[in-house]
């Protein structure tokens, strides 16, 4: 079975740092995540989606990113149901993250700190990707065009 929801949307206000009974880090936050489509003569629209964030996640999510800030967000959907303060039964949708990005240039008002990139639940931080400058076409090696491929 599978279960991955990768998202990128703007955080709707300043995600705040909670801690369970037993001391566990913990955010909830909403991102607005635009649709790919518009309709004629319409405003583009976003989906509000609910995040949630433990432990090192959530602490690295509320000491760097504030509201409008985009986010990249990998994880999981997750479905829970509770009774409202009316006694409606009712279900939550939401996402647990399980790593977090900066999705947006320094310049553009996104990452401080040079080096935090990502943040994945593992407690690592992630590593960033190789920078390519240039390339030479002198690395690359022709392949022949017979139909004798090893693959």
């Amino acid at each position: 079975m599978l279960n991955v929801a990768v998202l990128m949307g703007r955080l709707v206000a300043d995600p705040e740092l909670r801690h369970t009974t037993s001391d566990i880090a913990v955010t909830s936050f909403t991102i607005a995540v635009d649709r790919s489509y518009v309709k004629s003569g319409a405003e583009r629209q976003a989906d509000f989606i609910d995040i949630v964030a433990w432990r090192s996640t959530a602490e690295f999510v509320c000491k760097y990113f504030r509201k409008g800030q985009l986010i990249a967000v990998q994880g999981s959907i997750q479905t829970r149901s509770y009774q409202d303060k009316d006694g409606n039964k009712r279900k939550a949708f939401e996402i647990v993250a399980d790593n977090v990005h900066f999705a947006e240039s320094k310049r553009e008002g996104g990452a401080p700190s040079p080096g935090y990139g990502s943040y994945s639940r593992s407690d690592a931080p992630m590593p960033s990707a190789p920078a390519y400058t240039s390339g030479n076409t002198g690395d690359f090696e022709e392949i022949p065009t017979d139909d004798d491929l090893p693959f």
